[in-house]
């Protein structure tokens, strides 16, 4: 890694970004300690090394996650001197921020926004070689599971008739789509009341719910939350921080994405069309069609 001046707008943590000369990107240990308000090097470094071991225990060699070098500051006389200094990978600056002070509301947010940008790189991986009717299918079955398990999770909290979790349901929309509920969201896309909006979503749109739904089943389980309107609280509040990183990055609000115009359904007939063809490989496990939610 080299030292280059940070990039990025935005969230305080996309701003301390740096990228190296390869184009990859990193942060520096003294930049995210100041972000996260630590007055003094050697609390953090405490963190540092708690987030070392964790790297290793996931079978991560830590060297290529933390890169210990010595960076220059101009001290008040003018002169110059070393200090000790870390380059954090993504991943790195992620189990950093997991083990800094919790007390801190900063740390909360340093946490989102990690987990956000490691999930969207994963995503990246994932669906790079996919055609984008091929994303909307796998992550149309991704949210279909994950819903299912929200589902499961939220009924430990009190969430349990079906009224319960269609207003659970609108507390996440409302958080990330900024305050429409799910039968605003239809009516933008123009569709039938019997039609299911994530049937007619675009990938980006289908990831941020997913991603929306994936953290607060987390944070329900993490925070052993019992209560059900704390549960929707819990995800209006993970909505809004889901759509805050999209406003952060720049990128485009999901009621302002444009609907696709087929639906799930219609994309599952095409793909099974070109699959009896066989032009592609299948989307469908053992040739089941995806369950519907």
């Amino acid at each position: 890694m080299s030292d280059q001046t940070p990039t990025g707008a935005g969230s305080p943590f996309e701003q301390i970004r740096r990228e190296a000369d390869d184009g990859s990107e990193y942060w520096s240990a003294r930049d995210l300690a100041r972000v996260l308000g630590y007055a003094r090097w050697d609390k953090f470094r405490n963190a540092i090394r708690k987030a070392e071991v964790a790297c290793a225990n996931s079978g991560q060699d830590p060297a290529d996650h933390f890169s210990h070098v010595g960076t220059m500051v101009t001290i008040g006389s003018g002169a110059q001197r070393q200090i000790a200094d870390v380059y954090l990978s993504r991943y790195a600056a992620y189990l950093v921020v997991q083990n800094a002070d919790p007390e801190k509301e900063i740390v909360a947010l340093g946490q989102t926004y990690f987990a956000v940008q490691t999930r969207r790189a994963e995503a990246a991986d994932e669906l790079a070689s996919l055609t984008e009717q091929q994303r909307r299918l796998y992550l149309r079955r991704q949210l279909t599971d994950h819903n299912r398990q929200l589902a499961a999770t939220a009924r430990g909290a009190g969430v349990v008739e079906p009224r319960d979790f269609a207003i659970f349901q609108d507390h996440g929309y409302r958080g990330l789509y900024g305050g429409l509920r799910a039968r605003d969201i239809a009516a933008r896309k123009g569709l039938k009341p019997s039609q299911v909006i994530l049937d007619h979503m675009g990938s980006t749109e289908l990831a941020a719910n997913l991603f929306r739904a994936t953290q607060t089943e987390e944070q329900i389980r993490r925070e052993e939350i019992r209560d059900k309107e704390e549960a929707n609280r819990a995800h209006y509040t993970m909505g809004q921080k889901v759509r805050g990183f999209i406003q952060d990055v720049g990128g485009t609000l999901p009621e302002d994405l444009p609907t696709p115009p087929d639906s799930i359904q219609q994309v599952e007939r095409q793909e099974r069309k070109r699959l009896q063809q066989g032009s592609q490989t299948s989307m469908f496990p053992e040739d089941a069609p995806p369950e519907r939610d």
